[in-house]
């Protein structure tokens, strides 16, 4: 069936920190004086990736609330400092956890802002289906882009998060487009991958940082660039 509709996940896949999450954490560390290295960082950001499938295996809802997200994230760089051999006192992870509130500190990757208007040029519906605060529609806006995504199922704002077909599901029925001609793309094969195949979308892995280089569950791309193409566009 033609593709009528593409839907995606935010972040790692539309945006990200600036520049990275790993330089961005370094940064807040080497301000508050541990100097720390991005790289060091990047080597042990496998733990954010655990707490996130744990917090779904779990059925945390940790985006659904101010209260929730700020607890989550505050064990995350808790886990992270303590990987990193820092203490967590003098309100460190304050100040972490807001450089990564901070709507200031996110770029959309350089590859979106064509893809969204080639996509959108082509008559395909389009919209976003994301684990993210509330606050991801302001910061669409503030990024240029909230007009690309009339259809927008934000955790935050819905109550549920992916893994939960539901969030698929409400994204087909608020853009009114066949499951069956929908495309996903996300950047996690368990959240995103596996649960848009199992609602009867299209999905596309995009593999930015090369984590997955063997899987073959759906078609993996490392640019968005690469879209259109698998599209048929």
């Amino acid at each position: 069936m033609r593709t009528v509709a593409v839907f995606f996940d935010a972040g790692e896949t539309l945006l990200h920190p600036e520049p990275s999450f790993p330089d961005l954490l370094a940064r807040v560390l080497r301000e508050a004086g541990h100097p720390v290295r991005p790289d060091e960082v990047r080597a042990r950001s496998h733990v954010v990736f655990e707490r996130f499938r744990e917090a779904a295996d779990a059925g945390d809802l940790w985006t659904t609330s101010p209260e929730r997200s700020r607890r989550f994230w505050h064990g995350v760089y808790e886990t992270l400092l303590a990987e990193l051999g820092i203490a967590p006192g003098d309100g460190l992870v304050d100040r972490i956890y807001g450089a990564f509130t901070d709507l200031g500190n996110y770029r959309l990757f350089e590859d979106v802002p064509p893809v969204l208007e080639r996509l959108r040029a082509a008559g395909l519906a389009l919209g976003v289906i994301s684990n993210f605060e509330e606050w991801l529609e302001r910061l669409l806006d503030r990024l240029g882009v909230l007009p690309y995504f009339p259809v927008r199922v934000i955790s935050g704002l819905e109550g549920v998060e992916k893994p939960d077909p539901q969030m698929f599901r409400l994204a087909v029925e608020r853009a009114d487009v066949p499951v069956e001609a929908s495309v996903y793309v996300g950047d996690h094969p368990e959240l995103d991958i596996a649960p848009s195949a199992a609602v009867g979308m299209r999905p596309v892995l995009i593999d930015r940082r090369g984590r997955y280089p063997g899987f073959g569950d759906a078609p993996r791309i490392t640019s968005m660039a690469e879209l259109p193409g698998v599209l048929g566009l």
